[in-house]
């Protein structure tokens, strides 16, 4: 039988990681948003506030693995059922916490092809001002065509 302080911690840690993850959640979708709008700005804070949003999960998935290690369990899905099952409230909070992580990584998978989408359109839109300027294209190591520089690099004389 697990004793209650570390029963009571366990749920508490499963309620803070719902609440991190909703609030990623959120940040994932305004970063859709973002890409779509083409708000570099904007997107460049933003990836300030997820960095530090997902040290946070990071820090209580920790935090539950050392408990649940302490406790000689595995930190899956089975330990965590077995610990809770006295606590409805706290299984039916980890179920959500399985359902935000599957909607967040579809989130983040739509960001992804969002970028690569961006900096393909960059790239051509690139190419187009180049080849229009009289500037070849020019391929590096892996094959790739990257934009000629001008001979003077910023910030040299």
């Amino acid at each position: 039988m697990i004793p209650q302080p570390e029963l009571q911690r366990l749920a508490t840690l499963i309620d803070n990681e719902a609440l991190l993850l909703r609030a990623f959640l959120a940040l994932l979708e305004r970063e859709e948003a973002l890409l779509i709008a083409g708000d570099a700005d904007a997107l460049l804070a933003l990836t300030e506030e997820k960095s530090q949003r997902h040290q946070q999960l990071q820090r209580v998935h920790n935090a539950r693995a050392l408990l649940l290690g302490r406790l000689r369990r595995p930190n899956d899905e089975a330990s965590i059922r077995e610990l809770c099952r006295p606590l409805p409230d706290t299984l039916a909070c980890w179920d959500e916490i399985r359902e935000l992580a599957r909607s967040a990584e579809h989130r983040n998978e739509i960001n992804g092809k969002l970028i690569v989408e961006r900096m393909q359109h960059n790239h051509a839109a690139l190419s187009v001002l180049l080849t229009a300027a009289g500037q070849p294209q020019l391929y590096n190591a892996a094959g790739m065509t990257r934009p000629r520089s001008s001979g003077r690099h910023l910030g040299s004389a």
